[in-house]
């Protein structure tokens, strides 16, 4: 697939979902947002950019912590909605910016924090996005991503992977705890401390939030009751195909 093509696929299946984003549960609430707006606690001169913001959850909670955030994009439509929740929270401080990751609009160093969650499983380049990131951010600045994490196990690393796909077609993929710490060390940024989480993910929410197609929705099914049941096992998964994901906060400092 083309560069142009993913980005299209990414840009049409978020920004026509862009409320259900806004509005979904594990999005505005969950530990691992938590503990990445902990982050930015004490640094009110901060520049902040949410990369990949999705429907802003991150800018809205880190944006009365600092100077200024910059949401970044694909989808405009995500962006519409992060401009009209902004307004309508008072947050002045907040701008945004529409592009992919591969090629960030901004000045070498302009950043103090690059933050970004759920989104770089989307990147159709991680190894350019992260370049990306550490070049606008400031020597000894810090990088703060959240995504899901995939399991170092062949067979239910397959099955997970699939069933993503499935469930949305602009997934590339869930990388294992060893693929991120590579990938941050040859962007020239120093991986630092990583903190797991466990979520749960409701599946009739899970389904209707990316506005799977039926046909899809029972191959996800399908696979859940007939692949071998250590990958359904490892994701506690439920009668009605809830099933739980481990997430990471991982960090890192852009080398001197």
């Amino acid at each position: 697939m083309s560069e142009s093509s993913h980005d299209a696929l990414v840009g049409g299946q978020f920004g026509s979902q862009a409320e259900a984003y806004f509005e979904s549960t594990v999005h505005a609430q969950s530990p691992d947002l938590d503990a990445l707006v902990g982050l930015m606690k004490g640094q009110s001169d901060a520049r902040v950019l949410d990369l990949g913001c999705g429907g802003g959850h991150v800018t809205y909670n880190v944006a009365p912590l600092v100077r200024e955030v910059v949401a970044y994009d694909l989808a405009p439509e995500m962006l519409a909605v992060v401009v009209r929740a902004a307004a309508e929270r008072g947050l002045n401080n907040v701008a945004t910016r529409q592009g992919t990751v591969e090629r960030l609009p901004f000045d070498d160093h302009s950043f103090d924090a690059v933050l970004s969650r759920f989104s770089a499983h989307h990147w159709r380049d991680i190894d350019a996005g992260l370049r990306e990131a550490a070049r606008v951010l400031k020597t000894n600045g810090m990088i703060a991503i959240v995504d899901t994490v995939a399991p170092g196990i062949a067979l239910i690393d397959t099955y997970f992977q699939a069933i993503e796909l499935l469930r949305d077609c602009s997934h590339v993929r869930n990388y294992t705890r060893a693929e991120w710490d590579a990938a941050l060390t040859r962007a020239g940024l120093l991986p630092g401390r990583v903190s797991p989480f466990r979520l749960r993910l409701d599946f009739g929410s899970w389904i209707k939030r990316m506005n799977t197609p039926r046909l899809q929705v029972e191959a996800i099914r399908a696979l859940q009751n007939n692949v071998s049941v250590v990958a359904p096992q490892y994701f506690a998964t439920e009668p009605d195909g809830s099933y739980c994901i481990d997430v990471a906060l991982l960090v890192a400092s852009k080398r001197i």
